[in-house]
């Protein structure tokens, strides 16, 4: 069996804390907030809070893009807010996972204030700088957000690296003084009592911007070891995982080795462009083969079974509703946004549920000044100055966009949906008055309660958390089904992934000693066919129990 880990056989729960909940009517949600809703996310079942960046920021990334490390930007709250944060999580068996962004600061960090005054000034170093010649950036390399990733700054005559926006320049890795100074901070905020961190495009801090290589740099996991070593290790039991872009399972292996040398486990995206066109990027869309889903995610499942540890997510703050991408957000929206949860929390791996989640919370279609997030914009500047119409840009935007993900937390029908009593800082789905958690509290055929009860089957079924995987019915264009097996117990896990009735020979399957653990639909469940995305999960005593 696995070694057996708290990370491994909890459920940690994603918040984006501007959208969460705001208690002091500025429009933007606060750590106070957060602290007055921790009763709901006790009741959901969760073990852990991963927070988007709350650390001080002039939000240009919507705190991704940090000047100060060690304090709270003032529209969360404040330092002792984020303690109570903490203590009262605790209180609740709830551990706050912070999110670090080491791969570049805020051109407002002190640091970097420093950096621009001069190539002899000490922290000049801190960041990544070539020279050149104004006009002609050192090489084609291009930011995510669009355009060069070379800032020109006229006053030293040198570019400055932002791979991401121009005001989030590079930390430079390669200086031991940057990587001290970073492992100080990591550890002040261990001893203030954080249960671990994700860390944001981790990937990209051994980057060789000559070479033009950005991810999985060739000393990447020297960094990562070394970090690991410094801060990690000498706290007790962290969670700790590293958002990776470019992992493939042999990666992946190393940032998560079971030795503790790097992290807990990583977020991988490959199953994540599974709706791009091939060779283009998010915002070209093709619709989803779900073949190609069952062979990603079956890998991941396989490859990595007793040398990594999988994370397991659909949404976070950077990708659309679940519901809307790949469910049905119209008249099956119960049905399969509890399918997609049945598929996923059956897996190996630590789940993570996204806030709104929980409520089957929907993507929107708003007006493009109603949107704020930097590079969604960035992308409809661009696609419009090249002459894209506008109908094809507006679906991109409405399909795949950032802020899908931001929209304010549906919590009742009071005004803004009980988000804020001011002015909300990006507008609500219009549609909180029909998905939203108090209704979702009442109703114990809810997503909500649904969740709550997948969280617990994973802590009253140990085959769910440590069994090994096996795909069943691999051909099968229409069901995603699989087995996880412990020792003489095994669970079966069978989800209709379309919007029709479909054929399901499940009667051969279960032919030993068998329960129905949950499904999506109630009543009478047939035993030949699956209804429009229909889920169920069986417990199963006897191994030898199916034949394909």
């Amino acid at each position: 069996m696995e070694n057996k880990k708290w990370w491994k056989e909890t459920v940690v729960y994603q918040i984006y804390p501007r959208s969460f909940q705001d208690r002091n009517g500025d429009g933007i949600g606060d750590l106070e907030g957060i602290v007055s809703r921790l009763d709901y996310l006790q009741q959901l079942g969760i073990g852990a809070i991963w927070l988007s960046p709350v650390c001080k920021s002039p939000q240009d990334d919507y705190g991704y893009d940090i000047s100060d490390y060690q304090d709270i930007d003032p529209m969360f709250g404040s330092l002792e807010d984020m303690e109570q944060l903490i203590l009262e999580a605790k209180k609740r068996d709830i551990r706050i996972i912070m999110d670090l962004v080491l791969n570049h600061t805020s051109d407002e960090h002190p640091w970097f204030l420093e950096a621009k005054k001069g190539k002899d000034n000490p922290y000049h170093d801190y960041y990544v700088w070539r020279d050149g010649v104004e006009g002609t950036p050192p090489n084609d390399l291009g930011s995510t957000f669009g355009g060069s990733a070379w800032e020109w700054v006229p006053e030293i005559g040198q570019y400055y690296l932002h791979l991401f926006s121009v005001k989030q320049p590079d930390l430079n890795w390669e200086n031991p003084k940057v990587r001290q100074e970073i492992y100080n901070m990591i550890n002040w905020w261990i001893d203030k009592g954080v249960g671990g961190f994700r860390l944001d495009v981790i990937d990209l801090i051994g980057k060789e911007p000559d070479l033009k290589i950005t991810g999985n740099g060739p000393n990447l996991h020297k960094y990562i070891r070394e970090l690991s070593k410094e801060t990690f290790q000498k706290a007790e039991d962290l969670l700790t995982v590293g958002e990776t872009w470019g992992a493939t399972p042999e990666i992946a292996k190393l940032y998560s080795n079971p030795d503790g040398s790097e992290f807990s486990m990583v977020f991988q995206f490959e199953h994540i462009s599974l709706d791009e066109q091939e060779g283009k990027g998010k915002w070209d869309l093709k619709p989803l083969d779900v073949m190609a889903l069952k062979k990603v995610l079956s890998k991941w499942q396989t490859e990595l079974k007793g040398d990594a540890w999988n994370s397991l997510f659909w949404n976070n703050h950077d990708l659309p509703r679940i519901v809307s991408r790949w469910g049905n957000d119209g008249e099956f929206r119960v049905e399969s946004a509890k399918m997609l949860a049945t598929l996923l929390h059956g897996m190996q791996g630590t789940p993570y549920i996204y806030q709104g989640e929980e409520l089957g919370m929907t993507n929107v279609q708003y007006a493009i000044e109603d949107y704020r997030d930097i590079e969604l914009l960035n992308f409809y500047k661009e696609r419009m100055g090249k002459g894209y119409p506008e109908q094809s840009v507006m679906e991109s935007i409405y399909a795949k966009g950032r802020d899908n993900a931001r929209t304010p937390m549906q919590w009742d029908t009071s005004d803004n949906a009980g988000f804020t009593q001011g002015e909300p800082w990006i507008k609500v789905n219009p549609n909180y008055k029909q998905i939203h958690a108090e209704e979702s509290l009442n109703n114990p055929e809810s997503i909500f309660h649904y969740y709550r009860k997948l969280i617990q089957l994973r802590k009253d079924h140990e085959v769910i958390v440590y069994g090994d995987y096996e795909l069943i019915f691999p051909e099968n264009p229409d069901v995603f089904a699989y087995t996880r097996t412990l020792n003489s117990t095994t669970i079966l896990v069978v989800c209709n992934f379309q919007g029709y009735t479909t054929e399901l020979p499940l009667q051969e399957q279960l032919t030993g000693s068998y329960q129905l653990l949950t499904a999506n639909y109630t009543g009478e469940l047939s035993e030949g066919e699956l209804r429009p995305y229909e889920a169920r999960m069986y417990l199963i005593h006897d191994k030898a129990y199916y034949v394909i």
